[in-house]
């Protein structure tokens, strides 16, 4: 599954609309974010997630996505079940956002 890029005007209707979501939260000027992107497309392609739908949201174009995860750092990932928030962490490493999954 592609990873699909989501702003405020999508990203409730998006985690409201499909039962697992994982979220990568990025800023263009974030080196960090840019170097997790492959990895990020990689997951989302990898049959253990075949349910699960893979969101990007630029963190400074989307305040109102950020203040539902409770972004804090860059990259930031969220978890969502039904729409409710599971779990969030900042890290750049892949496997904590495994584990992130993985708790879906």
């Amino acid at each position: 599954m592609a990873v699909e890029l989501k702003t405020d005007e999508d990203f409730r209707s998006a985690i409201d609309n499909n039962e697992k979501v994982v979220v990568k939260y990025f800023a263009d000027w974030c080196g960090s974010c840019r170097l997790f992107a492959p990895k990020f497309r990689r997951l989302s392609d990898d049959d253990r997630f075949k349910d699960v739908t893979f969101l990007d949201v630029n963190a400074e174009k989307s305040p109102e996505a950020r203040k539902l995860a409770g972004v804090t750092n860059l990259p930031f990932f969220a978890t969502f079940k039904n729409g409710e928030l599971v779990s969030g962490q900042a890290t750049s490493k892949e496997d904590a956002v495994v584990e992130l999954i993985n708790e879906l």
